[in-house]
């Protein structure tokens, strides 16, 4: 196993999903690799106030400033990405956009107006882990990556905004802690695995349209699967093993998540798929992973420790 460390930086960065860009590093199935990422909006310094713009690394700022992509040697379509979370650390500071954008939810909400918006500025302290803002109010944080994903193909720059069924990207699940894996399908060769959109902290759903955003410095270990224990974007988290659906239509979103939860369940106690829906109506949590993407996101969570078993005697 190989150690690496990679910084953001002009020759780094990159705001699209694609397989045509060359690999920034390339790395051995099993290696570790410590990232540093900046903000969603890649900003180079601190903002001055809430709300108030600062300087940026990538200036056309047409999706998630992050950094890739990173080439995993051998990994082929066919094959599962490993990403194991090891360690992830937030910056000191991070901001929350809320309101004054023009979406359906921010309309129904009266919030579309600019002269709504509401802006939060978070100071963070990763020791003890909490965010403070400047109303006075505070969070716990739990820092993720938003952005883990691979090219959907093999040509075109794809945007980094919506989560995919085929490659994952923006999925904004909170419980991708460190300690989390996240099963990823291989897409294009080599992988091509682009990082990013770093949140301090999170509520199901992201329902303002952003977390707590701020540059983080992650330690992940990548390894190749030839076989995962379930089809599709999935993983084993510390709150417990999840799987995902994203669609533009909430109820197809729920429907991919919970098929292959069911799959999951049956496959791992051994009984029927019938059996297992009974087993997920009772053990497994379905969530709203975001709503902010232009794609419904979804996921099942069913707590390691939700399924008891009986032995025979």
């Amino acid at each position: 196993m190989t150690r690496h460390r990679i910084e953001t930086t002009p020759d780094t960065a990159v705001d699209v999903l694609t397989a045509e860009r060359a690999p920034v590093l390339t790395v051995a199935p099993g290696d570790t690799v410590t990232v540093r990422t900046l903000s969603a909006a890649g900003y180079t310094e601190r903002l001055p106030a809430p709300g108030v713009e600062a300087p940026t690394l990538i200036a056309s700022r047409r999706g998630h400033c992050l950094l890739g992509p990173i080439a995993v040697t051998g990994a082929r379509p066919g094959q599962v990405l490993a990403v194991r979370f090891d360690e992830l650390v937030p910056d000191d500071w991070g901001y929350t956009g809320s309101g004054g954008v023009d979406t359906p939810l921010n309309r129904d909400l009266g919030l579309a107006d600019p002269s709504t918006r509401g802006p939060l500025l978070w100071d963070v302290d990763a020791t003890a882990g909490t965010a403070h803002n400047q109303l006075g109010l505070g969070v716990r944080t739990a820092p993720f990556l938003g952005v883990v994903g691979l090219p959907p193909e093999a040509t075109g720059e794809h945007s980094t905004i919506p989560p995919r069924p085929l490659g994952g990207g923006n999925i904004d699940c909170r419980e991708l802690v460190a300690g989390a894996t996240l099963y990823l399908p291989v897409t294009v060769p080599e992988a091509l695995l682009s990082v990013g959109d770093g949140h301090a902290a999170q509520g199901d759903g992201e329902v303002s349209g952003t977390a707590v955003e701020c540059g983080m410095t992650t330690t992940m270990t990548l390894t190749l699967l030839d076989e995962a224990p379930v089809d599709g974007v999935h993983a084993d988290t510390p709150a417990g093993r999840i799987t995902f659906g994203f669609d533009a239509d909430l109820n197809a979103a729920t429907t991919t998540a919970l098929d292959r939860m069911v799959d999951w369940i049956a496959g791992t106690y051994a009984i029927t798929r019938a059996e297992a829906l009974g087993m997920a109506s009772v053990a497994v949590s379905m969530r709203v992973t975001q709503v902010a993407n232009r794609t419904w996101g979804v996921h099942a969570l069913l707590p390691h420790d939700a399924v008891l078993t009986r032995t025979a005697g």
